[in-house]
């Protein structure tokens, strides 16, 4: 089975094939139903087509699954010299309009119709195959049985499912209560979340339930908008318009492959390079395993990471039955770790030398400059150092065994905080601050006591770094078992 991960970027495309995707999914701009990502644009082509060079076999496909207005179609068709530049190996549409558009103009690439399309039974696959398409990515609301018979009946129809990530609540997720509450369409790919807001149902008291939820009396308020009221008119066999749980189904993939099932497809454009990485790592140990490729004992524990990364309560969606589904959630479970930095790549000896030579430098002007001092500066310059140390740091020295690594810290790490590495091949690794690692100022060799993001630093460890690894840090504030609502 192929194991498909989102990209809202090119860093989150880099961080998808390292950490085990087969294919990765990326939106181009104004063409996607995730605007709000970051999406891909200018000459970003220039980076998508080195990492393909990069991960040879690797496939990248491409989400054109808007709903085309005719000015849109104007715009697609204006782009299709740019589009041409990116190693697209598949297009993923819902609107059967540009299927001929693409066909004439990426002749070489596949056509997957989009989960917005709906689409549930063989008849209708049948037909999406006689126009050329060559995967389904079955509407979240079929079942596994469903999807059997599917495959049974058109086997050469590749299937793809959602396995894991956030579920609309609306149906495949066409969803207008976006561009209803406030003019932003989903279907244009610009979806406000609207199912997520926290509502109060208000109505006079003393009036009968089902009179009020029929009348159109009936009116939902959003915390944050007190003077804004939304109508709700509820009719017979109405279903719930709020959030709904994530989507998991990492312990059922022997029931996906024998349901016939050909892509699994983990959602989240918008979603962080820790969430890409972590949740695309847990998948291909996951996989891997059940292929026999490694004993499932190895991968238990990658998988259990996933219960790490911030998420909804989880279920198994419309695969077994739909009541699991019908449940509505609020917020987000907690994370017990967060995401510190990034590491680049190994610096060269040269690069290297240059800092360490630098440091030697800058320590011997200090120095001789401390040494002139007469006694009673000296005493002031060393008590002034005390008060504030960031004055006087140490400078960093060759040590034996120790490699450098470019690294870029997203928020502030301190001795204290508790950091762990985490990378394709390994669950977590706790590392100490001066016996594992320091960090250095590249610009002129100094020890930081503390980092946070914009600081030039490089990793000077004694530890081997695999392509791709993450610093992630324990959240001070996280307390196990109790659940800190954060938001949307």
């Amino acid at each position: 089975m192929e194991l498909l991960s989102p990209a809202g970027n090119v860093e989150k495309l880099k961080y998808g094939y390292i950490y085990g995707a087969d294919a990765v999914y990326i939106g181009l701009k104004n063409f996607s139903l995730r605007v709000k990502a970051d999406n891909f644009y200018e000459d970003e082509y220039k980076k998508v087509c080195e990492l393909k060079k990069q991960f040879p076999g690797k496939k990248l496909h491409c989400a054109l699954n808007i709903a085309f207005h005719n000015d849109e179609i104007d715009r697609l068709i204006q782009n299709i010299p740019y589009f041409k530049n990116y190693p697209i190996d598949a297009f993923i549409v819902q609107d059967l309009g540009i299927v001929p558009i693409l066909q004439k103009e990426f002749p070489k690439a596949a056509l997957h119709l989009s989960t917005q399309a709906s689409c549930m039974n063989r008849e209708a696959v049948k037909v999406y195959k006689s126009l050329g398409f060559s995967r389904v990515v079955m509407g979240r609301e079929a079942s596994l049985k469903e999807i059997a018979e599917i495959k049974n009946s058109v086997p050469e129809m590749e299937i793809e499912c959602f396995v894991h990530g956030a579920m609309c609540i609306a149906y495949s997720g066409r969803c207008l209560m976006s561009a209803y509450l406030n003019g932003r369409s989903a279907q244009e790919g610009f979806c406000s979340h609207t199912c997520r807001w926290d509502y109060d149902v208000l109505a006079s008291l003393g009036e009968n339930a089902k009179q009020i939820s029929e009348s159109g009396n009936l009116v939902l308020r959003e915390h944050k908008r007190p003077d804004e009221f939304f109508p709700v008119y509820e009719g017979e066999n109405f279903t719930a318009v709020l959030s709904s749980k994530d989507l998991c189904m990492i312990d059922h993939l022997a029931d996906l492959k024998n349901a016939g099932v050909d892509s699994l497809k983990i959602e989240g454009r918008m979603k962080s390079v820790y969430y890409v990485a972590l949740i695309t790592r847990a998948y291909r140990k996951a996989i891997d395993a059940l292929e026999g490729k490694i004993p499932q004992e190895e991968a238990t524990p990658f998988v259990e990471e996933l219960y790490k990364v911030s998420h909804r309560p989880f279920a198994t969606g419309f695969y077994y039955n739909k009541s699991d589904a019908d449940v509505a959630v609020s917020g987000a479970s907690d994370s017990p770790f967060e995401l510190s930095a990034e590491f680049g790549n190994e610096l060269s000896l040269q690069d290297e030398n240059s800092i360490l030579e630098k440091a030697a430098l800058n320590k011997k002007i200090r120095d001789e400059k401390y040494n002139s001092l007469c006694p009673e500066a000296k005493a002031a310059a060393d008590k002034r150092f005390a008060e504030h140390p960031d004055l006087n740091l140490p400078f960093a020295e060759k040590i034996d065994g120790f490699k450098m690594y470019s690294f870029e810290s997203l928020n502030m790490i301190t001795k204290s905080t508790e950091l762990e590495i985490v990378s394709p091949d390994t669950v977590a690794q706790k590392i100490l601050w001066g016996k594992d690692f320091v960090l250095v100022n590249p610009e002129n060799g100094e020890l930081y006591n503390w980092v946070c993001n914009g600081h030039s630093c490089v990793f000077y460890t004694r530890l081997k770094l695999q392509q791709g690894s993450l610093l992630r840090s324990k959240d001070p504030d996280y307390i196990e078992g109790k659940f800190r609502d954060s938001g949307r």
